[in-house]
């Protein structure tokens, strides 16, 4: 066994005992696999430190783990082969040769953004989503297929006007936002391949290096023919309005519109891919990090409008609970992460009365 620090754990972390709250609630049970939901409670109730398992596993929670695992990858396959998928499969990956293309020449050859074409790629694939459920599933499953920076700009394109619909946009201004999503990481072009494409984490160094990517895409539109909150969204997306992010720590109203809208597209997308040293987020983990770190990162009205509708997209859908049974979103509560669960066997299960229990993926 091993105590430590709240602020030290790491995602699939196991906790060693129970952990209650000075009420004598109990928040995290023996044996819970640690996801951002149970820290982001754990930092709610101030608890400063948890015992967590050291060395081999018992083999129950080996087998939980075994079956989070089964149901997350069962889920994805689900998706992947249904015929919506494979007709929208075929168009992304059309789409993303046409984006790596044209991306590519404006930075290397100089030439002029063909917006009309690049407006129209992104439309063909997101008007096959009736539903944010749709577009959000599919694009997920598509991390497992093409994780490139081509890849994530189509995506957060299509999620930033995802987030422009829900906030109202007219038809043009949306236009203008997705053209933004699309072209907000261009200056990544210039960053030396075997930085862009580290399956590992990037060193110090190799971070200054990525960071200088915002101030790459401006330079590389600022001349362009383009509407100047494209432009601003290369040069801002990784700004934060509490200071916090680069390239010239702008905070609040500095920050312009669409790319706070961007900025929080662009995480949204990040959050959810695979990578080598974690694997992508389930939708209430990435609510519950974006609870706890980023309602001061980003524009209020825009964070919870997002948060909520990503929320409000899951209901009715089955979720596998960290006690390992399944159950049906079926409302939410004002906690997001704590939604009320109907389980298979008729059950209803208030998540907010139950602080134990947590939601481990979508099935």
């Amino acid at each position: 066994m091993n105590i430590i620090p709240v602020n030290k754990l790491e995602i699939n972390m196991i906790i060693a005992d129970d952990v209650f709250s000075k009420m004598q609630q109990l928040l995290v049970p023996k044996g819970a696999i640690v996801t951002k939901q149970v820290i982001s409670q754990l930092r709610f109730y101030n608890i400063k430190e948890v015992e967590i398992i050291d060395g081999d596993l018992p083999q129950n929670i080996k087998d939980s783990i075994m079956h989070k695992e089964h149901i997350e990858h069962s889920h994805i396959e689900k998706i992947i082969n249904s015929k919506e998928f494979k007709v929208f499969k075929a168009k992304y990956s059309d789409a993303i040769d046409v984006v790596k293309d044209e991306l590519n020449d404006i930075i290397l050859k100089n030439r002029p953004v063909n917006q009309e074409l690049l407006l129209n790629e992104v439309m063909s694939l997101f008007n096959l989503n009736p539903t944010a459920y749709d577009l959000l599933g599919k694009l997920h499953s598509m991390h497992q297929i093409d994780d490139s920076t081509y890849a994530h700009s189509l995506n957060v394109s299509m999620i930033a006007r995802l987030l422009g619909s829900w906030l109202g946009l007219k038809e043009q201004d949306l236009n203008i936002l997705t053209l933004a999503g699309l072209l907000h990481d261009i200056g990544k072009c210039k960053i030396p391949s075997e930085i862009i494409l580290k399956p590992g984490k990037l060193t110090p160094n190799e971070f200054e290096i990525i960071k200088q990517h915002p101030i790459f895409g401006y330079e590389a539109l600022i001349n362009k023919d383009l509407d100047p909150r494209i432009v601003n969204a290369a040069l801002m997306h990784h700004e934060r309005y509490d200071g916090s992010g680069y390239p010239s720590k702008l905070r609040g109203d500095e920050i312009e519109d669409f790319a706070a809208i961007i900025s929080i597209a662009d995480v949204y997308d990040a959050m959810t891919q695979n990578r080598v040293y974690r694997s992508g987020m389930c939708p209430f983990d990435v609510i519950a990090t974006f609870e706890q770190n980023g309602l001061k990162k980003y524009k209020t009205q825009y964070i919870l409008i997002f948060l909520e509708r990503i929320a409000n997209s899951y209901i009715n859908c089955e979720v596998l609970l960290s006690n390992n049974k399944i159950g049906r979103i079926i409302f939410l509560n004002t906690n997001l992460t704590r939604p009320i669960i109907q389980l298979n066997d008729g059950q209803i299960i208030n998540l907010e009365d139950n602080l134990e229990i947590y939601i481990h993926a979508i099935v």
